[in-house]
Parts: structure tokens; sequence; C-alpha cells
């Protein structure tokens, strides 16, 4: 579709684990952990650190005892650490303790890592060498990914799509004895974006500052992480999708006083990012919200919105929008913009989307 060429700023990531090749899940892992089943070689690496980063610090805080790690516990940071010192920790043989943790940091930045095949083929059965490689996988046509997927437990990450984060984030609210409405969940996930580690420390936040209450409303997240629950990108979306054009302006004079709360490079893709997936309801069957919502990716937590919002603009309507957004991405960056502001240009632009 031609109005979809010109964006570049979707986040369209997701956390899956590669399913070519076998990778553990973290419950698993801690599962084992917890039970004291050890491998000899834990090789986390990929996109998502939160995972990542769990994984980790459970390995240097929480696999040994206080006392044992005092003679068990070795780490290294890939940037500055030697192959040989490695492989020499790891062959050592634990001391008044069943194992030794040798833990490897910041992997990706070991300029030999290569050199680590050798022990990874012939680990030390007492010793838990864990690894974590952040922000990409190894190449897998090397020899290491080969030996990775054989000899090691291999976990692997990808950063989480958009439409999984809602689910994601309830899940958590959940598992920390808690709840949260639908409209908290939807600004703390679009104002945060696709950082488990932030949207888990927010969480945290609200949860100290809860009291008795068991439950997250829209005045919690207004109140202690600063967004606005009736002036933010959200609310726009759902004024234009109702096409209340009054309300889409007070909205935009919001941000307009307030340019954090609604700069214009997050509110076009924003924008796009929702009208792309009603575009995608018109090859599917409106009647069907489950079957929609599987067909396009739309969160079931969410998908009433875009049948309403596909029964309210036709296909052209929709069509004619996408093609207002990139035409306003053009000129948010300069293109056939004589001078108006980013307030301006988005009044005008929501004027014609919705008269």
């Amino acid at each position: 579709m031609q109005a979809g060429r010109g964006f570049i700023f979707l986040r369209i990531f997701g956390l899956l684990l590669h399913p070519e090749r076998k990778s553990m899940s973290v419950e698993t892992i801690l599962d084992d952990w917890k039970k004291k089943k050890f491998k000899p070689v834990y090789w986390f690496e990929g996109e998502e650190d939160y995972y990542i980063d769990k994984l980790t610090k459970y390995a240097e805080t929480s696999i040994l005892s206080e006392a044992e790690a005092g003679f068990n516990l070795t780490v290294f940071y890939g940037r500055e650490a030697n192959w040989a010192d490695i492989v020499n920790a790891c062959m050592r043989y634990p001391m008044f303790s069943e194992n030794q943790v040798v833990l490897l940091k910041e992997a990706q930045q070991m300029k030999d890592i290569d050199k680590l095949e050798a022990y990874i083929a012939r680990p030390l059965p007492s010793t838990v060498f864990v690894v974590a490689h952040k922000e990409k996988k190894v190449d897998g046509r090397s020899k290491l990914a080969k030996l990775l997927k054989d000899k090691t437990e291999l976990l692997q990450t990808k950063k989480m799509y958009d439409n999984q984060l809602p689910a994601w984030t309830e899940k958590l609210v959940h598992a920390k004895g808690f709840q949260i409405n639908q409209k908290a969940l939807l600004l703390l996930v679009d104002h945060i974006g696709n950082d488990l580690s932030r949207i888990d420390n927010e969480i945290d936040k609200l949860l100290l500052n809860l009291g008795d209450r068991k439950q997250i409303t829209e005045d919690d997240i207004e109140k202690f992480v600063g967004v606005s629950k009736d002036f933010n990108v959200f609310e726009l979306q759902d004024a234009i999708a109702r096409k209340d054009l009054a309300k889409a302006v007070r909205i935009i004079h919001y941000f307009e006083s307030n340019p954090k709360a609604g700069p214009i490079q997050l509110v076009l893709p924003s924008l796009y990012n929702f009208f792309s997936k009603v575009f995608q309801l018109f090859g599917t069957n409106l009647r069907d919200e489950k079957a929609a919502a599987a067909a396009t990716g739309i969160s079931p937590f969410f998908i009433k919105d875009y049948i309403a919002a596909a029964s309210r603009f036709d296909y052209e309507g929709v069509e004619r929008i996408l093609l207002l957004l990139h035409e306003y991405n053009l000129k948010a960056v300069g293109v056939n913009n004589a001078g108006a502001g980013d307030g301006a240009l988005m009044r005008e632009m929501v004027g014609k989307m919705i008269l």
C-alpha cells in the first residue's frame, strides 16, 4: 500500500524464540535452578535484554548461598575478558560447595569468543557457566552457533510485538498479585512502549503507591507515571476514530502547551499503526472478533475499537487517512511545509481526516 512506504518508525518487534533451534524458556530455566538442577553451560542471546538480565541476576545472586559465593562466584565482562582466564575459571573445582558459577556478561563485546568453543564442547559438570550475549545472536552459520545448539541450554530472545505488550503487562501485574483496568493498561503501555524492564519498574513503583488497593487505575497512571489520562495519544486516536473533532482539537491544544506529552514524532506513527490495522480488517469477517484479531495481529483486548473505527470509516476513508498520515509525516520534516508548527499541522490533518 502506498501510504505505508514512507514510514520507517513503526515498532513491529516481537519476543519470539527461534523456531528452528532448540531454545529453553525462562520459566523452565528458573524452575530448574530453584530445584538445584543445573546444566554445565547456559547461553542467553538476542535483542531482548529483560529476560537475559533476569536470568543473569538470578544466577549471580541466588544459585549460590552468600557463603558459597565468596569462593565460587566469578564474573567476567566481555569487553575486558580474556578467553583463557574464563576457561581457567571454568575448569576450577568448587570449594565447600557442589557447584561454582562463572558468569560472562556483555559477551557480545568479547573479541575472541569463538575461543570458548573447546570448553563448551567439553565443560566441567560442577561448573555452571552462564553467558549473556545481548543485542544479537551468534551468526547461525558459525561453528560456535552449531555447538551452542548441541551442547548448551540455549535461550534466544527477540523484541516483543506491540500487540503483545498489553497481555504481557497484564500478566505481569497479575503475577505480582494485583489487577489493572483496561484504560490504565493501555496508557501505561502506550507511554512506555517496547521496554519491558521499564514497564516492570513502573509497575513496581505503582504498586508501592497503591496502599491497600489491589487495582491500578488510570488515575494512578496519571499521578505516579506522569501520563495525562485525558490528553494523550490514545485519547487522540480514539477521538479521531469516533469522528469527535472537538475533542481531538482540545487534545492537540494540550500537546502544544505540553510538547513532551504528544510530540508529532510520536503521534504520527501511533495513528498510522492504528489505522493500518483498521485497514487490514477490511479483508476479514468483522462480525467474528476472534478471527479478525487473529488474522490482523490486533490484541483481543482492543479489537472492538478497531472494528468500530472500520464501521465509521469505509475502505476509502481509511485509505485516505493513511495517505494523509504519509503526507503530514513529510510535512513534519519540512517537505512542502511553509513553516507551520507541529500543532497547526496536526489540527489541519485531523480536520481533513474527520470532515
